[in-house]
């Protein structure tokens, strides 16, 4: 699946980028091959339009912001969050004809990101309510671009038979390849659900995580998958603590994901350091990240296209619900010629 030439794909959020990063000034960044520009209004809530100035096509995030309104470098329009031209300094009357205006985007602050939909939403940012819990705390992991399809990144969230090969040096157990069978699977209207205990290996970095001396563990997972390219992880251990992982992998291109992760957890910095914690899931998701920047980025929906086996159902179901969601809506999976 192209990504980038199935239309439905623009009506769900993606998180774009921190927060933090617009409060240097306006930032680009290409959405689904769409290129953006992101700014802060006057009352400090993100705004993202076409990087694409109506007049001469300058690049808008090349200009800088003025009273909550991003400002053309080329001759000084300036756009509000809406599109809206708003001054023009060559003009000698207030009036502003309407077609002075750029294509804006749905765009909200949430978890510390920018999220953009670039067509009317089919559903809600994903709820994380651990986030707003006093008992957790959240902790911003990484932000970078991957070489792969986020369908991939999504369906190896759910695989509980790589881990014991491609995580061997951070928990999996090589020895005992044969994952459990999954406890329980229910499909959502936009997304699934599933859950399923994993046995794994300590290494010396995660004992001092889990504050624990034992060499062996269970993992209780709790997966959501929210379509198309987000998930949730929540991991329970044995002794209460609680480890949620949250990635997204927005796409920039048929090619390209801007991987979003960070973690929530019921502990605190005084127990175990974040520096810790942000060292251990780097190890994790550098190993996923080796594997699947050699895979195919135009994954078939079709399922016949490739092999399967019983611990693939998760992205089976993806692939099922894709295809759907692609009919529902006039669209036929578009693949590489």
């Amino acid at each position: 699946m192209l990504v980038t030439q199935q239309p439905v794909l623009k009506r769900f959020w993606y998180p774009v980028i921190p927060i933090s990063a617009l409060e240097a000034g306006p930032q680009a960044f290409t959405l689904l091959q769409t290129p953006l520009v992101l700014w802060l209004d006057e009352s400090g809530q993100p705004c993202a339009v076409l990087d694409r100035c109506c007049h001469r096509s300058a690049q808008l995030s090349k200009g800088i912001v003025c009273n909550g309104h991003i400002r053309c470098p080329y001759h000084g329009w300036e756009f509000e969050g809406s599109g809206t031209c708003v001054k023009v300094p060559q003009l000698t009357e207030d009036f502003i004809p309407r077609t002075y205006k750029v294509e804006g985007f749905c765009c909200q602050e949430r978890y510390g990101y920018v999220w953009v939909a670039l067509a009317d939403p089919l559903t809600d940012i994903p709820e994380i309510p651990e986030v707003a819990d006093p008992q957790f705390r959240q902790i911003h992991q990484f932000y970078e671009v991957w070489k792969c399809a986020g369908l991939r990144l999504m369906e190896n969230s759910f695989d509980n038979a790589h881990p014991h090969f491609v995580h061997q040096n951070s928990f999996g157990v090589i020895s005992e390849p044969v994952p459990p069978e999954l406890d329980s699977f229910e499909e959502l209207e936009y997304g699934l659900q599933a859950t399923s205990v994993l046995p794994v290996f300590n290494s010396d970095i995660q004992k001092q995580n889990l504050k624990t001396t034992e060499d062996r563990t269970v993992r209780i997972l709790e997966s959501t998958w929210f379509m198309p390219f987000n998930r949730k992880l929540k991991i329970s251990y044995p002794n209460g603590l609680i480890h949620i992982i949250f990635t997204g992998a927005t796409p920039i291109d048929d090619q390209t994901s801007q991987v979003v992760q960070f973690c929530v957890r019921n502990d605190a910095e005084a127990e175990v350091s974040a520096e810790s914690i942000i060292a251990f899931d780097r190890q994790v998701t550098l190993e996923d990240q080796l594997i699947l920047e050699g895979t195919d980025y135009d994954v078939p929906l079709d399922i016949k296209v490739e092999q399967h086996m019983f611990t693939d159902k998760p992205g089976i179901v993806m692939r099922h619900k894709l295809a759907a969601l692609l009919k529902a809506h006039g669209e036929a999976e578009v693949r590489r010629g």
